[in-house]
């Protein structure tokens, strides 16, 4: 069963010849050197590259041990480069080299050679790997696999598909397992054995249970607006736990820097401007959320909202959350100023797009309500429901388009003009 990873293959083709270090960054077991072992090799050998013009190597491998040794392997690879033409070098797990920024940053200087690397420590799983290429990289952040990606083996019908994905989300080795009792499982052993392990020997964490009660309280709350303060508050009351609000934050940038969770910043639309606090925060992966709960607390609505975050980032859109200020009066006809949520607000260039996550919409009067903080925009930007049933795309009287969850994912040019 293979998976093509089409939207991931493009981007990295698209990094050819570019005169950088490619560095394939994601959460762990999202399929990091599936895409760069197996289907960019793929690739390269459809293209007429020369299979010894192609070279590999997994520093996990005992019989690769020795050119962890960056005296050992720097003059093996040169040896390997025999002529002028390109030679395209692949390594997995390249964290294992010693003094691998030299080493690389040294064959990018020889000019025929295309570099492509993939690492899986804490120190790959952060966001500011870049900073080790000292400008000579160029970063494509993979994710899990989309729901487009995850019918291309699904046996049923979509809306089996779509209730199985929400549940258990899109981790390749936990879409593969055969039964319900595995990919539970192996979801809550890579939780706590990989990732959560992973973030506490990295930041040398000392109080293991705070940091994964907080990931249990943001599992208990996707996509709600909170802070450090707020969190801070919800330890003490609910828990009886005193936990300042500062090393709250720093448990956020370690789950965020680590790619389990995301931040989600507001945006002022009419205002031009960013609100600092407070934030949203969705899961990389939604299977990864629900086993954290032990599959309580199973919304639909909020799990829909995730899963089109995560969607919209795969397309390659900044993301934040929308606002829209609203003066109005109140009973005693004193002005008030209100705010209007819109869920998403997507740019990527010239492009925009406002999006709503509305999972049903059964009457007029829900409609209005939907559209009402997307009719408050006064641009002539594109302004989206996404709702879990439509019959087909349509829109309503005031120009809002309106789609199903099945329509907005499996399209990939579902929100394109």
């Amino acid at each position: 069963m293979e998976f093509k990873r089409e939207i991931w293959m493009n981007k990295l083709i698209l990094k050819k010849h570019n005169g950088l270090i490619k560095v394939i960054t994601g959460i762990r077991r999202c399929g990091k050197s599936y895409l760069l072992f197996t289907l960019f090799k793929a690739h390269l050998l459809s293209e007429g590259v020369p299979e010894d013009h192609i070279i590999e190597m997994s520093f996990d491998s005992f019989e690769n041990k020795r050119f962890r040794d960056p005296e050992v392997l720097y003059p093996y690879i040169k040896s390997l480069i025999t002529d002028s033409g390109m030679y395209y070098i692949l390594f997995d797990e390249v964290q294992l080299l010693g003094e691998f920024e030299a080493v690389l940053n040294g064959l990018l200087r020889m000019g025929n050679v295309d570099v492509y690397v993939t690492g899986s420590n804490a120190k790959f799983l952060s966001k500011d790997i870049i900073t080790e290429f000292r400008g000579r990289g160029d970063e494509l952040h993979i994710g899990p696999l989309r729901f487009c990606e995850f019918m291309e083996n699904y046996g049923g019908n979509r809306y089996d598909a779509w209730n199985e994905y929400m549940l258990y989300g899109g981790l390749p080795p936990v879409v593969l397992l055969p039964t319900v009792e595995q990919k539970i499982e192996l979801l809550k052993v890579l939780l706590d054995k990989t990732y959560i392990s992973d973030i506490v020997g990295r930041h040398k964490v000392r109080n293991r249970s705070e940091l994964e009660e907080l990931l249990n309280i943001l599992s208990s709350g996707i996509g709600s607006l909170t802070n450090p303060r707020k969190l801070s508050a919800t330890f003490k009351s609910v828990k009886q736990v005193n936990i300042s609000p500062n090393t709250v934050s720093n448990y956020l940038e370690y789950l965020s820097d680590a790619f389990l969770i995301s931040a989600v910043h507001r945006y002022d639309i009419r205002g031009r401007k960013y609100i600092d606090t407070p934030l949203k925060y969705y899961f990389t992966d939604i299977g990864l959320r629900n086993a954290r709960i032990n599959f309580r607390q199973l919304e639909e609505t909020h799990t829909m909202e995730n899963i089109i975050y995560n969607e919209l980032c795969s397309r390659g859109y900044n993301v934040d959350v929308g606002i829209v200020q609203l003066n109005t009066r109140d009973n005693n006809g004193k002005s008030v100023r209100k705010q209007l949520e819109i869920d998403f607000v997507c740019n990527k260039g010239t492009e925009r797009y406002y999006i709503q996550s509305a999972f049903a919409m059964p009457t007029a009067e829900k409609t209005e309500q939907e559209q009402r903080s997307l009719l408050r925009i006064s641009d002539n930007f594109k302004k989206i429901i996404v709702t879990k049933d439509a019959p087909a795309p349509w829109y309503t009287e005031e120009g809002v388009l309106v789609m199903s969850i099945y329509d907005f994912l499996l399209n990939k040019d579902s929100i394109v003009p």
